[in-house]
C-alpha cells in the first residue's frame, strides 16, 4: 500500500511510479535479475488497487475534481479526476512504450502521453497497449443528475488559498504549467517534467481570473460533434475491449493531462514515444481534447445518478406509498384523467427486457392523443418538466416537416478520418424521448425526411438505430422510451399504446424536492426488478388470451403480448417480483376504459 506521502489526487502518477518500482524490484528478486517487467504486459501491478481503495474505501471520490467544461481551466494537468460521459466513438488500441530500463532501473510510461523521463536510445523497453475512447457529455442529461456526484468546488479552494500560496501557485504556473490561451495555442507543459510530490491540487491559471477568461476553445470545427463544445479521449488499461460499448454510460477516474505540445511534436524529438502515437489522435488534438488515463472506470446506471441513494430494501409496502405519491401527481399533470396517468406510469416504468429475433419484451411506447398546439404548451410542458425531472437523460423532439428534412438523426461513419460522426439518435440506453406531432402541417418530405422517418419508425418498432458506415449500413440496439403527443394516431411514430388524452382540468402542479428524490429512486428500482410468473398463473392468463381472440378476430399476438408486458410491469410497480391474476385484472381493466375511449 502507498503510504501517506503521496498525494493520489495532486500526485497520481507518484504513487502509479511507486507501486511499480516495488513491483519491479520484487520481480527482479524472484527472477534472479532477469526481466522482471515481462509479467506485467496487460496486467495491473497494484497502482490501480490502491486508487480504487483510496475512492471507494476511504472515502475518497468526493475529493477528485469533476472535469466538464465549466471547471477545465481550473485543473492541473497530471492531477486525478472524474469524468462522466458517454462512448462516443471506439478508436481502437494504441501502442506505446509501457517499461523501459534506464540504466540499472526500470520505469514506467503507463497512465502517460508520453515519457516523464529521458528514455536512452537504445534500451530495453516493452511495447504496451490500451484501448482508445472519445467519450462526451451524456447527450439529453438532465441537471439534476449533476448534483450526484459532487466534486470539491476548485473556485472556492482557490479563492481560500493565502496571498503567499497564491503567489507560489502563479510562480508554478510560469515554470511548468501548460499556459492555454482563449484559441486553445499553449507554449508549455508540465508533462515534460516530472511531477513534484509536494504540489497542491488547485489549477495552475491564475486565481484572480474567471474560469471563462483562462477557458481553452474545446472541439473547434470538430464536424463529428456537432453542437458540442466539450469531448475527452480516454485511455483504458488492462481491459478486454468487449467491456466498454458504444453509447455506454461511464464514470472514468484517472490521470488528466491536456497538452497542445502533442499536437505538433518536434520532427527532431527523440521520444519514441511520439512515433507511437496512433493517426487518429491527430483528429483530436489535444490542444482542444483532454486526455484521461483511466486508473478505475464504472458503467454508471439510474441509481448511479440518485443524489440520494436511501440503503433501504424495496419492500412492496414502501414501494406501494410511492407508487400512489408519484401516481397522484401525473394525474394533476395530464388534468385529472387517470386512464392517462394510470398508462403514463407503466411507460416510464418500461425497458426493454430481453430480444427474441426481431421481437423486442418490455417495451411500451405511448401515443397520447387528442392534443393540439394550445393543450401542448398548457400540458406537454407540464409533462416535460416532469420528465426532466424524474429520468436521467431526456429529449423533447418538435416533429414537423422542416425538422425531418433537415435534422440529422443518423450517426455516420466518416471513412477519411475515421471517425464515428454522432447525430441525434446516437443515445444512451434509458433515454426518454418526447415528440410533438401537433407541429406537422401538410407539406413534401425530400429524400432526407422520408430517411429520417423510416429511422424514427425502426426505432419505434424495434428498437434499432441504422448507423451509415458509407459502404454498408449497420443496425445497432438501443433501449429509448418514446411518447408522442399528436392530434390524432400518428402514422409516423406506431406506438405500442395509443390513449385519447381527456383532461377535465388545468391543475397547479408543484413538487417539493423530496418527492422528486423519492420518485427517482422508486423508477430507477422498479425498472431493475426482476421479473417471474408462476406456471399455473400463466396458464390462466394464456387461456383467456386464446378466449379473447376467439371473440375479437381483430385482436392479434402483438397486442397480446402488449397486454402481457403491462400486466408485468403492473406488478412490479407495486414492488412483486412475479405477476398475479390481480395485476392481470388491472390491465384488462386499464383496456376496457381505453377502447371506450377510442369509439
Amino acid at each position: 500500500m502507498v503510504g501517506p506521502q503521496y498525494d493520489l489526487v495532486g500526485n497520481p502518477l507518484g504513487a502509479v511510479r511507486a507501486t511499480f518500482e516495488r513491483a519491479a524490484a520484487a520481480a527482479a528478486a524472484e527472477s534472479g535479475g532477469r526481466d522482471p517487467v515481462a509479467a506485467f504486459r496487460s496486467k495491473d501491478w497494484g497502482a490501480s488497487e490502491v486508487f480504487r481503495s483510496f475512492l471507494f474505501e476511504q472515502g475518497g471520490l468526493d475529493k477528485v475534481p469533476v472535469l466538464d467544461a465549466s471547471n477545465l481551466g481550473l485543473i492541473k494537468p497530471n492531477t486525478l479526476v472524474r469524468f462522466r460521459g458517454m462512448v462516443q466513438d471506439m478508436l481502437g488500441n494504441e501502442f506505446y512504450a509501457g517499461a523501459f530500463k534506464d540504466g540499472a532501473t526500470w520505469r514506467t510510461n503507463k497512465f502517460t502521453d508520453f515519457s516523464p523521463f529521458s528514455m536512452p536510445h537504445p534500451c530495453d523497453s516493452h511495447l504496451w497497449e490500451r484501448h482508445l475512447f472519445h467519450c462526451v457529455p451524456v447527450p439529453g442529461q438532465n441537471s439534476w443528475t449533476l448534483d450526484s456526484s459532487p466534486g470539491p468546488d476548485l473556485r472556492q479552494m482557490v479563492n481560500c488559498l493565502s496571498p503567499e500560496q497564491r503567489e507560489k501557485r502563479k510562480r508554478d504556473g510560469d515554470d511548468d504549467a501548460m499556459d492555454v490561451s482563449e484559441n486553445g495555442n499553449g507554449e508549455s507543459s508540465s508533462c515534460s517534467k516530472k511531477p513534484k510530490e509536494d504540489d497542491v491540487q488547485i489549477p495552475s491559471s491564475s486565481a484572480e481570473m474567471p474560469a471563462s477568461e483562462n477557458m481553452p476553445q474545446m472541439n473547434g470545427n470538430d464536424h463529428h460533434i456537432p453542437g458540442s463544445s466539450f469531448s475527452c479521449l480516454v485511455k483504458i488499461y488492462d481491459m478486454p475491449e468487449s467491456q466498454v460499448k458504444l453509447n455506454d454510460v461511464a464514470e472514468f477516474i484517472g490521470v488528466y493531462t491536456f497538452d497542445p505540445e502533442l499536437a505538433a511534436p518536434n520532427d527532431n524529438s527523440d521520444d519514441i514515444m511520439y512515433d507511437l502515437i496512433e493517426d487518429v489522435t491527430a483528429q483530436l488534438p489535444p490542444s482542444k481534447v483532454p486526455r484521461l488515463h483511466c486508473l478505475v472506470w464504472r458503467k454508471l446506471s439510474s441509481v448511479d445518478f440518485l443524489a440520494k441513494h436511501p440503503a433501504v430494501e424495496p419492500l412492496p409496502s414502501l414501494l406501494k406509498g410511492i407508487r400512489q405519491s408519484l401516481l397522484s401527481h401525473l394525474t394533476l399533470v395530464l388534468g385529472k384523467d387517470d386512464l392517462a396517468a394510470n398508462c403514463l406510469l407503466l411507460h416510464l416504468l418500461s425497458r426493454l427486457r430481453t430480444r427474441v429475433d426481431v421481437v423486442t419484451v418490455g417495451r411500451l411506447s405511448l401515443n397520447f392523443t387528442g392534443f393540439n398546439r394550445e393543450s401542448v404548451s398548457i400540458f406537454g410542458k407540464q409533462l416535460n418538466t416532469l420528465i426532466q425531472g424524474l429520468m436521467p437523460y431526456s429529449q423533447a423532439i418538435p416533429l414537423s416537416i422542416e425538422y425531418l428534412n433537415t435534422a440529422t438523426l443518423q450517426p455516420r461513419k466518416d471513412n477519411k478520418s475515421g471517425r464515428l460522426v454522432t447525430a441525434i439518435l446516437q443515445l444512451p440506453q434509458g433515454t426518454h424521448l418526447t415528440f410533438d406531432e401537433t407541429l406537422l402541417q401538410s407539406g413534401s418530405l425530400a429524400s432526407k425526411g422520408v430517411e429520417n422517418t423510416v429511422l424514427l419508425k425502426n426505432l419505434m418498432e424495434s428498437q434499432m438505430v441504422e448507423y451509415d458506415f458509407e459502404y454498408y449500413k449497420l443496425e445497432m440496439a438501443t433501449d429509448v422510451q418514446l411518447l408522442t403527443l399528436s392530434e390524432g394516431k400518428s402514422n409516423i411514430l406506431p406506438s405500442d399504446l395509443v390513449v385519447p388524452f381527456r383532461p377535465s382540468t388545468v391543475s397547479e402542479v408543484n413538487a417539493t424536492s423530496e418527492e422528486l428524490e423519492s420518485w427517482r429512486w422508486y423508477l430507477a428500482t422498479v425498472r431493475s426488478l426482476p421479473q417471474s410468473s408462476e406456471p399455473e398463473i400463466y396458464q390462466t392468463i394464456q387461456d383467456e388470451m386464446v378466449s379473447a381472440m376467439r371473440n375479437d378476430r381483430s385482436l392479434g399476438c402483438t397486442e397480446l403480448s402488449r397486454w402481457l408486458t403491462m400486466a408485468q410491469i403492473t406488478a412490479s410497480s407495486f414492488g412483486e417480483k412475479s405477476l398475479s391474476l390481480e395485476h392481470w385484472q388491472m390491465v384488462k381493466e386499464l383496456e376496457r376504459l381505453r377502447k371506450e375511449r377510442m369509439q
